[in-house]
């Protein structure tokens, strides 16, 4: 089925349209979810509940642009709307683990795969997992992050930094990069 017969379908209500739709799209979408869930189950949900959005908000779609993009930020303000109402995203860390650990996006190691970096991602407390997939992976800019979030545009700045600093000690831990100042170029993380 053609994405504009799909779209149609899901217009007029048709269910295998709907069907069609969740299942050209849902395996990308989960990816997301995945990154910004604690696990599985969550993930899951947060990708249900995204699906019922998009096909209640359908209409809203302009055909200014990618359907899947338009999904996608569906998905992943769901999810955020998700911590956000489980209060998941005030988790917060000490600044023992922001300690002098740098991290460069321009240049992914060779040995690094995208799934290693997506579960390291996933071992961070939420406030930080969310604010580095919103910058790194989703391309927010910390302005955007802080209206979706509701915090400072420098709490942005600072979680993503810590964020980045934590990141790469679990990757040192686990022996995914071999020495601090390794290159991982964050965008290449997408699932």
């Amino acid at each position: 089925m053609t994405e504009e017969l799909m779209l149609q379908g899901c217009l007029d209500n048709i269910a295998t349209a709907q069907e069609a739709l969740y299942n050209r799209f849902s395996p990308r979408m989960m990816g997301v979810c995945y990154r910004f869930a604690h696990n599985k189950e969550d993930a899951e949900d947060m990708l249900q509940e995204g699906f019922i959005k998009v096909f209640s908000q359908i209409r809203q779609f302009r055909n200014q642009g990618a359907l899947e993009g338009w999904i996608r930020k569906i998905i992943v303000h769901t999810c955020i709307n998700i911590l956000k109402k489980n209060k998941k995203f005030t988790d917060s860390v000490d600044l023992f683990h922001a300690n002098n650990f740098y991290l460069n996006e321009n240049n992914i190691h060779s040995i690094l795969q995208a799934k290693q970096v997506v579960e390291c991602i996933r071992l961070l407390p939420v406030g930080y997992k969310t604010v580095l997939n919103l910058y790194a992976i989703e391309g927010y800019t910390h302005k955007e992050i802080a209206a979706i979030l509701e915090i400072e545009e420098s709490t942005s700045r600072s979680q993503y930094t810590r964020a980045r600093a934590m990141l790469e000690e679990v990757l040192l831990k686990k022996k995914i990069i071999q020495q601090p100042r390794e290159r991982v170029r964050m965008v290449s993380v997408n699932l």
